[in-house]
């Protein structure tokens, strides 16, 4: 049986949630700690990303300086596209959810009602856009392969509303599978795999931290400081996760951006321009937290 002392959680939230949690990592392993060596690594959404970025064998600080040389690059081409330029959310995306979030029962009323608008939209688009977004995801990925150590990536199913968990042995492809998790269904469409559509993780809960119950250490980068747009009593906001996972003898850690790390990530977390100084402001903050971190970790 696996090890399981240590679950690594991956949270998401857009182009600079992604810059600040490799930050984060890369300042931590710099000093001296390297997290990406977790028995268990858990990714939602921009989070998927890093989660796949981190098990590829890239050292965090290779990944820190590949984001900070953004900032000396033209946003045009296949650049442009590897920053997730393109597709972009719908212009009234928290509008919309906002308004299925204030019209649904519970959860998984919500779940499925994002679905079915998610759905809506597509069918009156060309249906051309799952390619491109294939290879914005694949574009950047060290590896495309899932690694060896357990990784799960959540999705949930557009037509139905269950959460889906990913991982390596459920025969979808890595690229596939964090496509899917990042597809928030307003602007990024459902992405097909086989004849499932599938809708942003962050759906089922927004860190899917409680995935780590039975770990012995859960450390939990939650970019959006584990705040929920849903009502408390749904129980989806990161600390009734913690609660779950307390009561299960787990204990966790969780790191929220410091007021450096939220004044970088401006007004639009999906705004690629964003990641540089997010990256920058995480990695000083990993620095400043490796201390504490190590002694909870190790």
């Amino acid at each position: 049986m696996p090890d399981r002392e240590r679950a690594l959680v991956l949270a998401g939230a857009g182009a600079a949630g992604n810059a600040w949690e490799i930050g984060v990592i890369a300042g931590l392993f710099d000093a001296g700690l390297d997290v990406t060596e977790a028995d268990l690594i858990i990714g939602t959404s921009a989070g998927s990303t890093v989660a796949a970025q981190i098990t590829s064998g890239t050292p965090p600080t290779e990944l820190l300086a590949n984001i900070l040389a953004e900032a000396l690059q033209p946003r045009t081409g296949p650049v442009e596209a590897d920053r997730g330029r393109v597709p972009r959310p719908a212009a009234d995306h928290m509008e919309r959810t906002s308004e299925i979030i204030g019209a649904a029962e519970d959860a998984p009323d919500m779940r499925r009602r994002m679905g079915a608008a998610a759905l809506d939209m597509d069918a009156a688009s060309d249906g051309s856009v799952q390619a491109q977004w294939r290879a914005v995801v694949a574009a950047r990925l060290p590896s495309q392969h899932w690694p060896q150590q357990p990784m799960l990536i959540v999705a949930v199913d557009a037509h139905t509303g269950e959460p889906v968990v990913f991982d390596r042995h459920s025969g979808v492809d890595l690229v596939d599978a964090v496509a899917a998790s990042c597809a928030n269904g307003f602007g990024v469409p459902p992405y097909s795999i086989g004849d499932n559509r599938y809708i942003n993780g962050g759906y089922r809960r927004n860190e899917n931290a409680d995935l780590a119950v039975g770990y012995a250490r859960v450390l939990v980068l939650s970019p959006f400081g584990g705040r929920s747009r849903h009502p408390l009593h749904w129980g989806m906001q990161l600390s009734a996760q913690v609660d779950e996972l307390r009561a299960h003898g787990s204990r966790v850690e969780t790191i929220f951006p410091d007021s450096d790390s939220r004044d970088m990530f401006g007004v639009n977390a999906m705004d690629p321009s964003t990641r540089p100084p997010a990256a920058r402001a995480g990695y000083k903050q990993g620095r400043a937290l490796a201390g504490q971190i190590t002694e909870f970790w190790c």
